[in-house]
């Protein structure tokens, strides 16, 4: 097996790898701040584009982690990006909460009903019949379709909530339009935010807590992959998966002395 270039920047998840259930887990401080140390690239990753960067860093700040706006990758400012780099200066219909409409409105985008040329869905916990029946007309009528990330359920204190790939699942069955979906596993949120921080595949390390998202995106982005047992994926259903993680560790606790 070749081995591997040194590590020189680092990508990260947030649920499951720095925080579980609104708590720190263990050594996530310590590593934070042993990035932020090195001077080494890094970033933040999420998938839930319900919340801006600064409120990101604001909520983690409340919890003891000190991660600086811009170290912070949302599937919303990835979705911003595709779309501007795709179709600069277009709209959209967003069904969305302020993560989402702030990302697109910072690329100039233009937020309309009226022709808009995409159809944008993120995450919100008020979806509504009224906002989904007209995704589904604009789209019929020609608006192409995105999705912030295909995540079928997100948590809650009391179980899990639909999200937006169950949403998506819904108006693909109503158009017959499947939407393209920008965050993980989709390598490109991990590419377009390497590029962000200026990282290149060879060098940089994902760590997640979900074999199905962040090792999948990772590898399929040409990066070496941590796999941390703090979160969804438990070591007994890692067999279940055709490909596998770099290395297995208990927490990122394991992880502060590759910094």
């Amino acid at each position: 097996m070749t081995d591997r270039k040194p590590i020189e920047s680092w990508l990260t998840d947030m649920d499951g790898v720095l925080m579980h259930e609104g708590v720190p887990v263990p050594g996530a401080d310590a590593f934070i701040k042993k990035l932020r140390g090195s001077g080494k690239p890094f970033l933040v990753l999420t998938n839930n584009s319900i919340y801006t960067a600064r409120d990101l860093h604001a909520r983690l700040s409340r919890i003891g982690l000190d991660v600086p706006v811009e170290n912070i990758w949302t599937s919303a400012l990835a979705t911003a990006k595709f779309l501007d780099s795709q179709h600069p200066g277009g709209s959209a219909y967003v069904i969305g909460e302020a993560g989402l409409t702030t990302a697109l409105h910072d690329v100039g985008y233009v937020m309309t009903d009226l022709d808009p040329d995409f159809v944008v869905l993120g995450e919100t916990r008020t979806y509504s019949f009224e906002s989904l029946t007209k995704a589904i007309r604009l789209i019929d009528d020609g608006a192409r379709f995105i999705a912030t990330n295909p995540d079928n359920t997100g948590p809650s204190p009391q179980g899990a909530l639909p999200a937006t790939g169950s949403v998506a699942a819904l108006i693909t069955k109503a158009t017959g339009k499947d939407p393209y979906f920008v965050g993980k596993p989709n390598p490109l949120m991990m590419r377009t935010g390497l590029n962000v921080i200026g990282a290149h595949s060879e060098t940089s390390a994902m760590i997640g807590d979900r074999m199905d998202t962040d090792v999948l995106a990772g590898l399929e982005a040409g990066m070496q992959t941590f796999l941390v047992l703090t979160g969804l994926t438990k070591v007994g259903e890692i067999e279940r998966f055709p490909y596998r993680p770099t290395k297995v560790v208990d927490s990122i606790a394991d992880l502060v002395d590759l910094v």
